[in-house]
C-alpha cells in the first residue's frame, strides 16, 4: 500500500488467502482508527498473526487509536473463539466489540474493513471472498464509516469476552 500517493492501489480479491493478506494492508495503514464489519470475526483473517500484529503496533504507538468491531453473528464467535478477542481483553481501552443490533440482522449481508477514513477492503457477501481493496478511497471509507455509525450506535451489547 502507498501512504502518500496520489494513486490508490485498487485490487479485486477472490480467495481466502487475497482477503487475509489485504485485511493486513488495510490495518498496517491505519494511524488512527480501524472500523470492522464482520460476521464472525472470520477464522484465519481477523485472528491471522500478521493482523494482530497490525492492531497491536497501531493501539500501542498511538494513545487515542481505536479499533471497533461490529459483529453480527456474535453466537458464532463465541463458540469458535477469536485471538483478536483476546487481544481485546489484554488492550481494552483500544478495543470495542459489538453485538449487530437485531433489527439490523441481515441488512447489513457485507463485510469490509475501514483503515482511518482511507483504505477499505469491501466484501458484498460476506460469506464470499469476492471484493475490492483499495489504499487511498476517502469517498468509499466515507460511504461505508457513515452506513456503519447507526448500527454501531444502536448495538450497545458488547461480545461477552470474559465467557470466551
Amino acid at each position: 500500500m502507498r501512504d502518500n500517493s496520489a494513486e490508490t492501489e485498487r485490487l479485486v480479491l477472490t480467495s481466502f488467502e487475497e482477503v487475509r493478506d489485504g485485511v493486513v494492508k488495510v490495518a498496517a495503514c491505519a494511524k488512527r482508527s480501524i472500523t470492522i464489519l464482520t460476521p464472525d470475526l472470520e477464522p484465519g483473517i481477523y485472528d491471522s498473526p500478521e493482523f494482530l500484529e497490525a492492531v497491536k503496533r497501531l493501539v500501542l504507538a498511538k494513545r487515542f487509536a481505536r479499533v471497533r468491531v461490529l459483529i453480527s453473528e456474535p453466537d458464532r464467535t463465541v463458540r469458535n473463539g477469536n485471538r483478536l478477542i483476546a487481544l481485546g481483553r489484554r488492550l481494552s481501552t483500544h478495543l470495542d466489540f459489538r453485538n449487530l443490533h437485531q433489527d439490523y440482522r441481515g441488512k447489513l449481508p457485507g463485510a469490509y474493513i475501514i483503515a482511518d477514513d482511507s483504505a477499505v477492503l469491501y466484501r458484498v457477501n460476506a460469506r464470499g471472498y469476492d471484493g475490492i481493496m483499495g489504499s487511498i478511497e476517502p469517498v468509499i471509507a466515507r460511504q461505508h464509516l457513515d452506513q456503519f455509525e447507526k448500527p454501531w450506535e444502536a448495538s450497545v451489547y458488547k461480545i461477552p469476552v470474559a465467557e470466551l
